[in-house]
């Protein structure tokens, strides 16, 4: 067994319910966990929701519902999007949690013994879609008509004035600056951590961990007539969720097994909050720092950013329900280069699902599979296959390459990777002509080209199977493994040599039909 290793998706905010944009980090992630348990790992893989706010409180209102009440129905709508979506997780926290208070009163403390909390006044622009302040003219926010609005959410921001409680931020950028100095691989991909040192090195400011008048939040411990800011509450659910259930809900039995977290999967948009905000609030109560903070882009729609208060998002419990979760799990893992922007064409979409998983994947074995039944009574044959052998050579080390990528965030290469093996079994299948052999009585060299073939769709299988864990586990099936066989499966099985000669086949319908 090898070391834990702990991620997280954000804790999404429950104004609606999910949609693309937060199922993207969310498969992310579950392909990540799904990786490093093949690794042999043991793994915590944490997601959840944030449910305070102004927002929040706002919204129950409007739809004649307690806080609670709204927020149940959210929280309900995301853990069964990312069922549809098998997503895989070990927590699913939610900060109305009771133990999730605790937690918050206790790191709260510290930061306040450590002198880093003050209360003072607060003035600002406020986004209250973002819950944030905005302070940067050009980069936070325009002018139209003389009116400053919000560039992610496009709405007027009004100015805030109130007496609040405080965070010193400004007191941590030496040891901010320092720290990106000596960990360079704090922040990813690298344009995003460049984006964030700029933004340190523009000076920081402190920031408000408190508001008035909201009473949808847990209050603050020296002064209950204000409640605790949305950030200031929220990134401390990722400590909450490492508690087991039959802890006491301290810091010290939060942080026992699983701190620090390896890896936070962020949107670019919350990138500043998770390697700016958090890494100091940490130092303040005297914690190590994440592992990873890895900021991924934005799926934009007709060029712009999907998103629930601009009304262009897409449903992607609608679109599992037309083409299945692997087919979705695929696309925006596969597609799509981690990390950076990306524009949804449903056009683009079917025509990769049919190339890469009907035509080269589902074909190769629905073909492969089909002439072992005709030319070996249906068992997979009994041969040893030279190293030589091109397509064993092409399968060789290619696991060690494939987990290179995939402990660089790097799915898509990773899969591409897999894809080519599957498509030099093409190649191979037509170039060998293992029907033409047949006919010439060549039986051995049948064989030999037929486990060749088969043995890279396993292992591509393998390989895929943190994107695509149901299609792959249906290759599976198809080359006669049992289901155990299946789940006890490691990395090390996308080796060469697995599939069992004498096997029979358990063939079926088509892995993925053709979308027309």
């Amino acid at each position: 067994m090898m070391q834990g290793f702990a991620l997280t998706t954000p804790l999404f905010y429950v104004n609606a319910l999910p949609h693309i944009g937060s199922a993207y980090p969310t498969l992310a992630a579950d392909a990540v966990a799904r990786y490093h348990r093949l690794r042999g790992r043991s793994v915590r893989f944490v997601t959840g929701t944030d449910e305070y706010g102004l927002k929040i409180e706002r919204q129950a209102a409007e739809r004649n519902l307690t806080p609670r009440e709204h927020c149940n129905e959210i929280a309900a709508g995301f853990e069964k999007l990312w069922q549809a979506l098998s997503i895989d997780y070990d927590r699913f926290i939610r900060t109305t949690d009771p133990r999730h208070a605790a937690i918050v009163r206790e790191f709260f403390e510290r930061c306040w013994q450590a002198g880093d909390i003050y209360k003072g006044r607060y003035t600002g622009l406020y986004c209250v879609d973002c819950e944030e302040f905005k302070k940067k003219p050009d980069e936070d926010y325009f002018v139209e008509n003389g009116e400053p609005r919000c560039k992610i959410h496009l709405k007027p921001l009004r100015e805030q004035d109130e007496e609040n409680y405080i965070f010193a931020l400004s007191r941590y950028q030496q040891k901010l600056e320092q720290y990106f100095d000596e960990h360079p691989e704090f922040v990813q991909p690298d344009f995003r951590a460049h984006e964030v040192r700029n933004f340190i090195a523009g000076g920081l400011e402190d920031f408000s961990i408190s508001r008035a008048h909201v009473s949808w939040g847990l209050p603050i411990p020296v002064d209950p007539s204000q409640t605790i800011y949305v950030w200031f509450n929220a990134l401390l659910g990722y400590v909450t969720a490492l508690l087991e259930p039959d802890d006491e809900p301290t810091l010290e039995n939060a942080l026992a097994r699983w701190w620090p977290i390896d890896l936070h999967i962020v949107g670019k948009d919350i990138l500043r909050f998770h390697a700016v905000y958090w890494p100091a609030m940490l130092m303040s109560a005297g914690l190590p720092l994440p592992g990873m903070i890895f900021g991924h882009g934005f799926l934009t729609r007709d060029g712009r950013k999907m998103g629930k208060a601009l009304g262009n998002v897409i449903d992607p419990g609608a679109l599992v329900e037309q083409y299945g979760s692997d087919a979705v799990r695929y696309y925006f893992l596969k597609a799509i280069e981690f990390g950076r922007d990306n524009d949804f064409n449903e056009t683009r979409f079917r025509e990769i699902l049919n190339a890469d998983l009907a035509n080269d994947l589902g074909n190769l074995l629905n073909r492969t599979g089909n002439m072992v039944v005709k030319y070996c009574g249906g068992v997979v044959p009994s041969v040893a296959i030279d190293p030589t052998d091109a397509l064993r050579d092409k399968a060789t080390g290619l696991a060690q390459v494939c987990a290179e990528h995939w402990e660089a965030l790097r799915f898509s290469e990773a899969s591409e990777l897999a894809l080519a093996l599957v498509r030099a079994g093409n190649r191979y299948l037509d170039a060998r002509a293992p029907w033409s052999l047949y006919k010439k009585g060549e039986q051995a060299q049948v064989e030999q080209v037929l486990y060749a073939v088969l043995e890279s769709v396993r292992i591509a299988a393998v390989l895929l199977s943190p994107l695509i864990p149901g299609l792959a586990a249906e290759i599976y099936r198809q080359l006669g493994f049992s289901i155990q066989a299946w789940e006890d499966r490691s990395w090390d099985d996308a080796l060469w040599g697995g599939l069992p000669g004498g096997q029979p086949l358990c063939l079926g319908s088509p892995l993925f039909p053709r979308l027309e």
